[in-house]
């Protein structure tokens, strides 16, 4: 894919998707910059990355907006230049429609959408620069869900967030294509993390999500890293705006499958 060399941030890094695309970066030869609020977590995995290839951690809280300055400051000190950016970085709060409060809806809206709009404006702002001083274009990869699409009544603010991503996608690919900067978003469907752990060691509720993917089994973090690496590639050179969703066939379904027990 002829991503050897590059320089790429990934928010949410220290555990899950944002992990395993960072580990199939750095396996490609590409220098991480792991950006998480999660220190413990972060240094854990940066100590993995390392034993592959280039790593390093910044403590970020990407709704902030210094925060997302220093960032960038770090990866520029780090590398001197960033050709990719993966906002991956989000939370989940499970509550009914009626019972959602308006901290909780805040925070969630912060961290999965604020968070990715600042975040992608400042790196898109250092890849325009870098373009016009006669640099390559970069890549930029949101994390969006199907949640975008299906309402989840108890999940409100988290499938708000992610239709918003969707769009987020749309009008960063349409203004940045002038200066041949990529923008894409991948949407999950169920996937092996720990943010799904508590459903997926449930047996009914195991039983619900598989009747519902006609694939029969539940996706791995490598599968999304794997488009994510894609993305950032130039394979994937006349791709822009899009949303490639891995979940199963989900959301081609209108109906229940049959599960094995």
């Amino acid at each position: 894919m002829a991503l050897d060399g590059k320089t790429a941030i990934v928010t949410g890094g220290a555990s899950g998707i944002g992990f395993a695309i960072a580990e199939r970066f750095v396996r490609e030869r590409i220098k991480v910059i792991l950006a998480d609020v999660d220190v413990a977590g972060g240094e854990k995995t940066i100590e993995t990355l390392k034993r592959l290839g280039e790593a390093s951690f910044v403590k970020t809280d990407v709704s902030k907006r210094l925060d997302v300055h220093n960032l960038l400051a770090a990866a520029n000190d780090l590398y001197g230049d960033i050709d990719i950016l993966v906002n991956n970085a989000g939370v989940v709060h499970g509550a009914d429609f009626l019972d959602v409060e308006e901290a909780d809806f805040d925070r969630v809206l912060a961290i999965n959408l604020k968070g990715a709009f600042l975040t992608g404006q400042a790196v898109a702002r250092f890849m325009v620069e870098k373009v016009k001083n006669g640099g390559s274009a970069g890549a930029i990869v949101n994390m969006s869900s199907v949640n975008a699409v299906f309402g989840l009544p108890n999940q409100v603010p988290y499938s708000i967030s992610k239709g918003g991503m969707n769009q987020l996608t749309k009008v960063m690919a349409i203004s940045l294509a002038p200066y041949g900067i990529r923008v894409n978003a991948i949407g999950p469907g169920s996937i092996n993390t720990a943010m799904l752990a508590s459903v997926n060691n449930d047996p009914e509720a195991r039983r619900r999500i598989l009747s519902r993917t006609p694939m029969g089994r539940v996706g791995e973090t490598s599968e999304i890293a794997s488009i994510a690496a894609f993305l950032a590639s130039d394979d994937a050179s006349y791709i822009t705006g899009q949303t490639i969703y891995a979940d199963g066939g989900r959301l081609p379904l209108n109906y229940t499958v049959a599960v094995k027990d």
